[in-house]
């Protein structure tokens, strides 16, 4: 990571990320894309969480909001009558604005601007506290994987590659909260099992493709 650059903003969908570095070129304002997602992470369990990141120059921060601010105003008076924030309660509304990084710069300063014009203006300071409260939520483990660790030791005393793949997902995954800071995806016991399982599936499966070989 260049460290001329810091984080700008994060989104869940690449597509949005490269559109925001567009803007940001066209204007001649210099970015990086950074690809954060996990490797494998919770993808094994089909829960693959991407995160993407649009890196600027420190100074450029004020400039580049300036920019997007500017962009809403024009992009308010050409909206389409049915555009689907117009249709949002104050609640959806809201929840766009605490959600940011799973929408786009757009709707995140429209949801503001749409919560000012409805009377209901958010200051940063609410802004923070509600960020607060979803990371709280958001560091939580995932539910308990039974499942796949029962799958993991299957495949491991089977000598399948599979329980190497289970047992490392299960001991090293990890999330990123909005915030940056990284967590791991499952419980502490999980991990545990995750662990066990990959030494496991370790000692296991070298043995079996030995006796295999001899055979």
């Amino acid at each position: 990571m260049n460290n001329n650059f810091t984080s700008f903003r994060k989104f869940s969908d690449v597509s949005q990320a490269k559109e925001l570095q567009q803007f940001l070129k066209k204007n001649n304002i210099e970015s990086l894309l950074i690809d954060n997602s996990p490797r494998l992470g919770s993808a094994f369990v089909g829960e693959m969480q991407k995160e993407y990141e649009i890196q600027l120059r420190q100074p450029d921060f004020e400039q580049a909001t300036l920019f997007l601010e500017e962009l809403v105003e024009e992009g308010t008076n050409q909206l389409p009558e049915d555009y689907y924030l117009l249709e949002f309660t104050d609640e959806e509304l809201l929840d766009v604005v605490v959600k940011r990084d799973e929408w786009s710069e757009f709707d995140y300063l429209l949801a503001r601007k749409l919560l000012a014009k409805r009377g209901k203006p958010i200051d940063e300071e609410q802004i923070k506290a509600l960020n607060k409260s979803r990371i709280e939520d958001l560091t939580k483990p995932e539910e308990s994987q039974g499942a796949w660790i029962i799958a993991g030791y299957c495949f491991a005393f089977m000598g399948g590659f599979l329980g190497v793949i289970i047992g490392y997902v299960l001991w090293t995954s990890q999330k990123t909260l909005p915030n940056g800071k990284k967590v791991y995806s499952y419980s502490e016991l999980d991990r545990k099992q995750g662990k066990r399982i990959l030494i496991l599936s370790i000692i296991i499966l070298p043995v079996l493709i030995f006796y295999k070989i001899l055979g």
